[in-house]
């Protein structure tokens, strides 16, 4: 098995130079802003023990929080030591190409034509839309293949909430149909 040039890389080649990686910061700011926000949601639960119960539903959010902030400082004080995280040996990803936009914006294009249709249609129809418009922005070009691979998820999807879950989803125009 040979390798080409590109594949010889190492994981080193691709790693950010020491101290500059100060995106990592904002990783833990949000740590600490959501082990806050946790915290004090859970103090705001009223103490209530019982015989079956005499910890209370305060406790598991306020040690919850409490990790979060915990783990935010023990991070914070990592990245200034000049930790960072350790790119995977086996990712297929090339780490100095940009942002493919077209597939990210195709994406949320999906997402947001299932969000705006999913009343008016239903989800069978507006969920065909969102798995083939995925597969399509993923770059799958079996577009008949794909449809039908669609249409099979959204089906077996609505009765597995509807069935299995006891949740109905909307049924849109196909009321009375499905």
């Amino acid at each position: 098995m040979s390798s080409s040039p590109t594949d010889e890389r190492s994981v080193e080649d691709a790693r950010p130079p020491q101290g500059q990686d100060r995106a990592q910061y904002g990783v833990c700011a949000f740590l600490a802003l959501l082990g806050t926000a946790v915290l004090v949601d859970g103090l705001g639960i009223p103490h209530v023990t019982s015989s079956t119960d005499p910890v209370g539903p305060r406790a598991v959010p306020v040690l919850l929080g409490a990790l979060l902030l915990v783990v935010a400082v023990l991070y914070a004080v990592d990245v200034a030591r000049g930790g960072h995280g350790e790119p995977e040996a086996g990712e297929d990803v090339d780490l100095s190409r940009g942002i493919d936009w077209r597939t990210v914006l195709l994406l949320i294009g999906a997402f947001v034509v299932n969000a705006v249709l999913i009343e008016r249609l239903g989800w069978v129809i507006s969920g065909a839309l969102l798995f083939w418009g995925t597969a399509f922005a993923l770059g799958n070009r079996h577009h008949v293949r794909n449809l039908l691979i669609a249409v099979t998820l959204s089906l077996t999807t609505f009765y597995a909430f509807a069935i299995g879950l006891g949740v109905n989803l909307p049924a849109g125009v196909l009321q009375g149909i499905l």
